[in-house]
């Protein structure tokens, strides 16, 4: 396969081109350094448990950490700590359908109905971009589940999910609005039907071709798809979500472990910030895609939207354009962008506390690490 070749070559080169980067590091970087440790720490006081971040640049590496791995417990959270990255997995699921495109098995174009025959109403007018982008009009199924801080989000920690039963769950509800491609509407559903076409294309599970087309060739060792697995192996920070008292009022529960089928093909993948960097320099880095369907990838469906094909972007207060994604998977939040020319990166993971906008404090941490 041209793309595993490809990918060893780039990947070879990042790694060379990183040692070298480290090399250079000498000269001293202490105020800005300094300025991302105070960033993270903003993170945490604006409503984390813990946090922990890789950052990428000219001058090296940075891998900080700030708050606590467990609440109650005075240990920190670990530098090299995995986490699940929720909806970043879109990007990784997004890249092997591209893949399948180049390689003839499938097209954009293609209907829902085409390959999942009798699945979606209206799937004749539904195509395979229309679910990377966000534009099909599906209902979201994550919204028709009991969800934090609902006790009865509880009853389904170990329930085994499979992707027809989350996309039953889904099309119960009426579409978002009718004609597909007319309007952005973020979609789980979407990426869960993604799946199921990656394994009626290639035979083969999304996870099995996510495994062999990404993760092994770019050696990043410290990710994998759990499928009904629900611990996070190696070090890593504990997750929480919080559930109402019946007395009034609300706990944070411990949710590190948990089924993550429900998150399935749109959010199931664990890793850490040194494995999304690196996946995120491949990919803008051409040793994924080839550059015209790279360059769908960061097309957007809906003009006024900044959501491409499972590729997000973001332009930084300083006008530099970053793309990757983010990712909400409950009890942890993953955020992940490099620059085009991939001199700067920065991937940022959250154990959320429920309290504050931790999101405006995680992109001012971004802007502070793209921007200097």
């Amino acid at each position: 396969m041209r793309h595993v070749l490809r990918t060893l070559v780039t990947a070879t080169t990042a790694v060379a081109v990183m040692a070298a980067s480290a090399a250079a590091a000498a000269a001293p970087q202490d105020a800005y350094r300094a300025g991302l440790q105070g960033g993270l720490d903003e993170v945490v006081t604006a409503g984390a448990i813990g946090a922990l971040a890789q950052v990428r640049d000219a001058h090296g590496v940075w891998r900080g950490t700030s708050g606590v791995a467990e609440v109650g417990r005075t240990r920190a959270v670990p530098v090299d700590g995995r986490f699940r990255v929720g909806s970043v997995t879109k990007t990784f699921l997004a890249t092997v359908v591209l893949q399948l495109v180049d390689e003839g098995e499938l097209r954009l174009e293609d209907t829902v109905e085409s390959w999942l025959p009798g699945v979606v109403p209206n799937g004749h007018h539904i195509t395979v971009r229309q679910l990377l982008d966000h534009t099909s009009g599906l209902p979201d199924v994550i919204p028709t589940l009991p969800l934090p801080p609902d006790p009865a989000f509880l009853e389904n920690r170990w329930r085994t999910w499979t992707a027809a039963e989350l996309v039953a769950r889904a099309l119960a509800n009426p579409p978002v609005f009718e004609e597909p491609g007319s309007a952005f509407s973020y979609s789980n559903t979407g990426y869960t039907l993604l799946g199921q076409i990656i394994e009626k294309a290639t035979g083969k599970s999304y996870a099995r071709q996510i495994e062999r087309r990404v993760i092994r060739p770019l050696r990043l060792d410290d990710t994998w798809l759990p499928g009904t697995s629900t611990r996070i192996r190696g070090p890593r920070p504990h997750g929480y979500v919080p559930i109402e008292r019946q007395n009034g009022g609300w706990q944070l529960v411990d949710y590190t472990e948990m089924n993550p089928s429900v998150f399935g093909a749109g959010g199931e993948m664990i890793s850490t910030t040194k494995d999304l960097d690196r996946f995120f320099a491949v990919l803008l880095g051409g040793g994924l895609l080839p550059g015209h369907l790279l360059d769908e990838m960061k097309t957007p469906g809906v003009e006024t939207r900044r959501y491409g094909l499972g590729l997000v972007w973001r332009d930084t207060p300083c006008g530099v354009r970053v793309y990757g994604n983010d990712g909400d998977a409950l009890a942890y939040q993953a955020y992940s962008f490099s620059t085009q020319d991939r001199r700067r990166q920065v991937t940022v993971a959250v154990t959320p506390r429920f309290e504050g906008d931790i999101d405006a404090a995680v992109y001012a941490f971004v802007d502070k690490a793209i921007c200097g």
